[in-house]
């Protein structure tokens, strides 16, 4: 006799482009599976369309944190943002597990390798990056994190991937074993830049998502 259904995994984008959204819930059609918990992907209608500065990451704190206390049936939530914002406010609003996508990026990547790279969308993203790695304990295993220099918006798209590929050979010189995919943007690109670079690479809203349906299942 089956026992009563999986809550659902909620997985939210902080910025307001729906386009984004899409490219997410594409990315995670493979962890769907008859019998298994719902991915909703969701889009924060009060984000900017872009989380590109720390004014962004900060503006959408308190907006997803409203977002978690409206769902007391998920199961799991998942921020998509690879600035992992609001993980901690939002961890002392659910009982449910909340994963930020860096946080499960990096961990997936150093399950795959000694020493990963990080894919940034711009500059000015990295020092948010290397500040919360700092706090994880885990920059001797970063081998570097370098910018393509383009939008949230642009990232997915094919226009990008040139500079994409130019980053990523950059970061397997570094010595990166791996590579993350640092804005939820880029999941469209994930399986051909691991083609094309013969190297693992993570798309970390899929490993957050790996993550919750762990915590969900067991």
């Amino acid at each position: 006799m089956s026992g009563p259904a999986p809550r659902p995994i909620v997985v939210v984008n902080p910025n307001s482009n729906t386009a984004v959204t899409a490219g997410i819930d594409a990315a995670l059609a493979v962890f769907r599976f008859p019998g298994g918990p719902a991915i909703e992907c969701l889009t924060l209608a009060e984000g900017p369309f872009g989380v590109e500065s720390q004014r962004d990451a900060e503006a959408v704190v308190l907006p997803l944190g409203r977002l978690v206390e409206r769902r007391p049936d998920a199961g799991a939530f998942v921020i998509a943002c690879y600035s992992d914002p609001g993980l901690d406010l939002c961890r002392t609003l659910t009982p449910a597990p909340v994963f930020g996508i860096q946080e499960a990026g990096v961990l997936s990547a150093m399950a795959r390798a000694d020493r990963f790279g990080v894919v940034a969308i711009s500059e000015a993203s990295i020092g948010r990056h290397l500040r919360s790695m700092r706090r994880m304990g885990v920059l001797e295993r970063l081998a570097g994190e370098r910018a393509l220099g383009v939008s949230v918006a642009d990232s997915g798209g094919d226009a990008a991937f040139a500079a994409l590929e130019r980053v990523g050979r950059a970061l397997v010189g570094d010595g990166a074993g791996a590579i993350i995919l640092g804005c939820a943007g880029m999941a469209p690109q994930r399986a051909r830049l691991a083609d094309a670079l013969g190297a693992p690479v993570i798309d970390p809203t899929q490993a957050a998502v790996a993550m919750a349906l762990g915590a969900v299942l067991a």
